[in-house]
């Protein structure tokens, strides 16, 4: 299968900063830019309490595995899935060290409640795509945890989501291989963004120099 090498590997978790804002994603993958506020802080505090690597839980027919490595070697990232639920079905794959066969699903926990936006399902649904390629399966369905909602949301995983996945990360390697920020629209959205004060968007609003510099000639 044709793809990327590891050393091309980008972050799964830059999906979702790619959705909220190309420029934000730019600084901090390219440019290695990082400022924590409270929505920040908050995330990663509840991402604590789930990520507890290696652990492996069975109820029943269910097997809970934490903080699983994922990646894919076609879209080029790699990241982390909180929980990845295996259920048994004669539909599955076989795991090591279990009987029977399996059907898996990533759970993603998020602080907050459901977005307006893409980000986080398109998170979810670079996960699944992971998981597809390394365990050769379909996979239909994924969910969120939300910690302010407190209840599973589930998702179904369409081929328009895996579409839109597919042509983000081409679109991120190839701001990264050019090493490129963009410049953005902006917007209400800039003042929950933790790199307000390092990106300010209010100067991306202004007269470039040489623009500047051209009328004034041209006077």
């Amino acid at each position: 299968m044709m793809g990327y090498d590891e050393e091309e590997f980008l972050m799964l978790s830059g999906l979702q900063h790619f959705v909220f804002c190309r420029r934000q994603w730019a600084l901090i993958h390219i440019e290695q830019m990082w400022e924590d506020n409270v929505l920040t802080v908050e995330g990663n505090l509840l991402h604590e309490k789930v990520d507890d690597p290696f652990t492996r839980e069975k109820r029943g027919d269910t097997l809970y595995v934490r903080a699983m490595p994922i990646h894919s070697r076609v879209l080029g990232i790699s990241g982390i899935c909180d929980m990845v639920e295996f259920t048994k079905s004669d539909e599955g794959i076989s795991l090591q060290g279990e009987k029977g066969k399996f059907i898996p699903k990533p759970i993603e926990y998020k602080r907050g409640k459901p977005k307006n936006h893409d980000a986080d399902i398109m998170q979810l649904t670079a996960q699944v795509m992971c998981l597809e390629e390394m365990l050769s399966i379909k996979i239909e369905e994924a969910s969120f945890y939300y910690h302010e909602v407190r209840r599973r949301e589930p998702r179904q995983i369409t081929e328009e989501m895996r579409e839109k996945v597919v042509d983000m990360t081409n679109e991120m390697h190839q701001y990264y291989r050019r090493r490129f920020t963009p410049r953005v629209k902006t917007g209400k959205h800039c003042n929950n963004c933790s790199l307000r004060h390092k990106c300010m968007p209010n100067l991306l609003e202004r007269e470039k120099v040489s623009t500047y510099m051209k009328r004034m000639l041209a006077d």
